[in-house]
């Protein structure tokens, strides 16, 4: 009887272990298809001696302080609060684009946590668009507009890229 009882208590260890090996591996797979888009940052001079490429688009993740504020002249509006609902619309925009740089008003919270989900639906997505670039931008709108960088306060959508 003891030794029954023994081999079902190695047995239920052995099952235990090869269970939170797989965790651990599905946990590590997650890690890399996370990983698999890194997010850097990129300075407003950076961005500035970029010019007006036709492989960059420029994100706005603000909310209504757009219409007001101003914007970076030619950036594509992706609002924050819809941001969910809109990536598969922000994929097909941007489709021509090898890098993206998104920005709110100070890139500390919505800039960087949509990037992060763009990059993860990108992730997910089972065909490469060819994005190799995701930015965001150090300061935000408010650190490009302090600095004396040319915004545009043009109420098109899409903005037309007329500078102010």
């Amino acid at each position: 009887m003891k030794d029954r009882v023994g081999q079902l208590i190695r047995s239920l260890y052995a099952a235990y272990k090869r269970k939170r090996a797989r965790g651990r591996e599905e946990k590590t797979e997650k890690k890399k298809k996370k990983m698999a888009r890194p997010i850097s940052y990129v300075t407003g001079s950076q961005l500035l001696s970029l010019g007006r490429r036709p492989n960059i688009a420029i994100v706005d993740v603000r909310d209504d302080e757009r219409t007001y504020d101003g914007h970076i002249a030619g950036s594509l509006h992706f609002a924050s609060d819809t941001f969910n609902d809109k990536l598969p619309t922000l994929l097909e925009s941007v489709k021509d684009k090898d890098t993206l740089v998104f920005h709110c008003a100070l890139s500390q919270v919505r800039g960087p946590k949509c990037a992060r989900k763009f990059a993860d639906y990108l992730a997910e997505a089972k065909e490469d668009v060819g994005i190799k670039n995701i930015m965001v931008l150090e300061r935000g709108y408010n650190g490009w507009e302090a600095s004396g960088r040319p915004v545009c306060r043009c109420t098109a959508i899409p903005c037309k890229g007329n500078s102010a």
